[in-house]
């Protein structure tokens, strides 16, 4: 792939040509946001505070020009498009979610106070923290709802899998806001902090809640 001097590294290394396609600042954001869901340049544009509507047009022109995303047309609408991921964009997705857990570690409590939080990132956000775990050897899921999202865990036949939605039957259901759900997966809160301050609630089978906790790596509130 091409791209313009200004993003090329001139190096013949797979790393450095990557970053020749989505080095750029925001660029990654963008990604994160389509991984989530096909998004219209308006709804990109509010999730990401702080991104201008000529940097976020160069983006998408790029991203779509290298075969990362495509636009689409709207149904209903004759002048509207929609981006989502291509094939090849889809594929920076387990590339990202342990960048994201990995970024996990620099978060900081100034983050947690100041920073932007949308619950819909805590789906993402749930992936990274179990991508690559072990999973229970058991078939049961674990749902969360944090702020207005709600999403959960399937593990069977010892995998696991992130979905949108409620769980048929959830072992157990656990609920809470942005801010305290990643504060959880960043280690800046434990869980028995958050359910003994009710800023996390809990239902479910005791053992069900320990397994979970455990395979994403975090420690069982009492």
């Amino acid at each position: 792939m091409c791209v313009a001097d200004k993003r090329h590294y001139r190096q013949f290394c797979g790393l450095a040509s990557a970053l020749d396609v989505i080095g750029e600042r925001w660029t990654l954001l963008i990604v994160r946001e389509l991984l989530l869901a096909p998004a219209r340049f308006s709804e990109i544009q509010e999730n990401l505070p702080g991104l201008g509507t000529n940097l976020l047009s160069e983006r998408l022109r790029v991203l779509t020009e290298q075969g990362i995303i495509e636009a689409l047309p709207v149904e209903g609408d004759g002048r509207g498009k929609q981006y989502r991921l291509t094939a090849t964009g889809q594929h920076l997705r387990a590339p990202l979610l342990m960048l994201s857990r990995w970024g996990m570690n620099f978060l900081s409590e100034d983050d947690a106070e100041n920073g932007a939080a949308r619950g819909a990132w805590g789906f993402l956000a749930v992936q990274a923290m179990i991508h690559g775990r072990p999973a229970p050897s058991i078939d049961e899921s674990y749902e969360f709802r944090v702020d207005d999202e709600v999403f959960h865990i399937r593990v069977q036949d010892e995998e696991a899998t992130a979905h949108h939605g409620p769980a048929n039957a959830p072992a157990i259901v656990v609920s809470t806001d942005a801010r305290t759900f990643v504060r959880i997966g960043a280690e800046l809160l434990s869980p028995f902090d958050a359910v003994a301050t009710g800023r996390l609630t809990i239902e479910g089978d005791e053992a069900a809640i320990r397994r979970c906790s455990k395979f994403m790596g975090l420690t069982a509130p009492a």
